[in-house]
């Protein structure tokens, strides 16, 4: 590890030197710049790659590891964002109620997947953003311009270590239910459903059967928190509880933060589904 930071790090004499200069720093307000102080690293981009990337590097010292399941789709009463909410270190367990919806403002949702720290500081930006735009221009913000806003500022720091994959929903007068991928290369698509992290190919499976934009709310709701359950029970990575909520012109409604657990074992005793699992003790 000390080779790798040997080789990437440039000179830089004094640089815990708490000289006049960098006490007026640490002393000055944050200003609303998305820009950072970057450590002293000449090459961070390549240094990122050499610690972090096992895929080149099976030696690398960091492995990044990440697991959840988000989705969010949209139907002809509104849009439906469903996550769970456990959050993992490796194959460590860090916690099991993590809110992975961000509340942008009172109409416009988010959702995190990725790096926590990444998601939820810049989602909060983005809610910063938006409120500021409202402010300037009498008129809330479109769902589209919030998401370009997200993928230029994250574009900018695109192989500097960002690690997001993050869904914008939200219903304007102008646009009807909007959804919008974003991810830390920059990346934004708009669609009717999208599904992101470790557990998508399963929540994707009961999506593809089930899903139809004439769905009535209740079925909506439903098929939203069976998608994320058959990806709690199969991806090791998700679990927790399922995190719903409806997204409506008049802003979103939040359905609960439900254990998977009873919410299971109803589904498997009345539906007869999770065939794998037997009710035999």
């Amino acid at each position: 590890m000390d080779t790798l930071v040997a080789r990437y790090t440039s000179p830089h004499d004094g640089f815990f030197d708490d000289s006049e200069e960098e006490q007026q720093q640490l002393t000055t307000k944050p200003s609303h710049d998305h820009k950072f102080s970057l450590p002293p690293i000449s090459q961070p981009s390549a240094f990122l790659r050499a610690v972090t990337d096992d895929h080149k590097n099976p030696e690398c010292p960091i492995k990044l590891a990440h697991g959840t399941t988000t989705l969010a789709f949209r139907f002809k009463e509104g849009i439906i964002v469903a996550t769970d909410s456990r959050a993992t270190a490796g194959n460590w367990i860090a916690s099991q109620t993590v809110k992975k919806v961000i509340e942008i403002n009172d109409k416009m949702l988010g959702t995190m997947a990725g790096g926590a720290a990444d998601c939820q500081f810049w989602l909060n930006y983005l809610g910063m953003e938006c409120r500021l735009h409202e402010l300037r221009h009498k008129r809330r913000i479109t769902v589209a311009a919030a998401s370009k806003i997200l993928a230029n500022i994250v574009y900018s720091y695109k192989g500097m270590g960002l690690s997001m994959g993050t869904m914008i929903a939200g219903v304007t007068a102008q646009e009807g239910p909007a959804l919008y991928y974003v991810d830390s290369d920059g990346t934004r698509l708009q669609g009717d459903l999208f599904c992101v992290g470790s557990g998508q190919t399963f929540a994707y499976g009961v999506l593809d059967r089930e899903y139809s934009y004439d769905l009535s709310t209740e079925e909506a709701l439903a098929l939203g928190s069976r998608s994320i359950l058959a990806a709690t029970h199969r991806d090791a990575y998700s679990g927790g509880s399922i995190n719903l909520y409806h997204v409506k012109e008049e802003g979103w409604v939040k359905h609960g933060f439900t254990d998977t657990h009873p919410v299971f074992w109803k589904t498997k005793l009345e539906k007869g589904e999770f065939s794998n699992v037997s009710t035999d003790f």
